[in-house]
């Protein structure tokens, strides 16, 4: 799953260095449990305002595509400018979570996503209300947060004061509140019982050798314009992946990707088993951990 707009499909006929900037482009591979989601987003967009909106919790291991959903919803639901009016609407409104949960920091965070100006004072409750004007002026419909457990970074008490802004806000401005991150910040929302009541939590879990993870890579293998079949759903082929990459989606798209331009400059046009377990073969976004674990079984 690659985040971008989609790119124009190329021929196996077509040059090597115009195949590999195919496969390098971001373009976006459905799958189930990321359509799931993306339906669950769509589902809370319908609802109207009301005392007690639900919101929703994306979580899993960094890598597994929080970031890149959220980017497909906002593609879905664009802002749009009427220039009979002058007005831009913003039904979805999505921000990143600064690194620590200060709650100057997160407004003047929504007050940017919003197009405000950088917030020049230093009044809180002026940053506020300036982005309750700017959301009701947008008719935004919903608030997504990103990387949500950056608010660990704080101590206990900043936590806790940062877990009553969120509260507040849902309260506040009446539209459904998404946040992304990773399994500690569950964990985190779960210490607030008024939050964890409102929140419902969607999770992305790593991997495994099941069905839908066959789905997946044939799917993915249907996309390469390798000049030669090449099959990924066989299941020496799904140990060999899930192998190197631990089940996390970032990195399977990564290993495939780098196996597939390799597979092109070496003029072999498949990718086999044998390719995927290749201690050669370079994995651009392998962690240090993983690369030191690998070097230690090699020798």
């Amino acid at each position: 799953m690659r985040s971008g707009t989609g790119a124009k499909k190329v021929p196996r006929s077509a040059s090597d260095e115009a195949r590999i900037e195919f496969i390098r482009s971001d373009r976006w591979i459905n799958y189930e449990l990321a359509q799931d989601a993306v339906d669950r987003l769509t589902d809370l967009l319908t609802y109207p305002p009301r005392d007690r909106m639900p919101c929703l919790l994306i979580y899993g291991a960094t890598g597994m595509g929080k970031t890149k959903l959220i980017r497909k919803f906002l593609r879905q639901n664009p802002q749009k400018y009427d220039r009979a009016t002058g007005v831009t609407t913003m039904p979805v409104v999505a921000f990143q979570m600064p690194a620590s949960p200060d709650e100057d920091l997160f407004y003047n965070e929504l007050h940017r996503a919003l197009g405000g100006p950088d917030v020049r004072d230093s009044w809180q409750g002026r940053t506020k209300n300036r982005c309750r004007n700017l959301l009701h002026a947008a008719k935004t419909r919903m608030l997504v947060v990103d990387e949500i457990h950056s608010m660990l970074a704080g101590t206990a008490r900043a936590q806790k004061i940062f877990l009553n802004t969120l509260r507040f806000l849902a309260n506040d401005v009446r539209m459904p509140l998404v946040c992304a991150g990773t399994d500690e910040a569950r964990l985190a929302i779960l210490m607030d019982s008024q939050l964890a009541e409102r929140f419902d939590a969607f999770e992305l879990p790593r991997w495994r050798d099941d069905v839908q993870f066959g789905r997946l890579l044939a799917s993915i293998g249907e996309t390469l314009p390798l000049r030669k079949l090449t099959r990924f759903d066989t299941a020496s082929c799904r140990k060999a992946i899930l192998a190197r990459t631990n089940g996390v989606t970032n990195r399977i798209f990564r290993l495939i990707e780098t196996a597939a331009v390799q597979a092109i400059r070496d003029g072999s046009e498949a990718v086999t088993e044998e390719l995927l377990s290749a201690r050669t073969l370079e994995l651009p976004l392998v962690s240090m951990t993983r690369k030191s674990a690998l070097h230690a079984y090699a020798t």
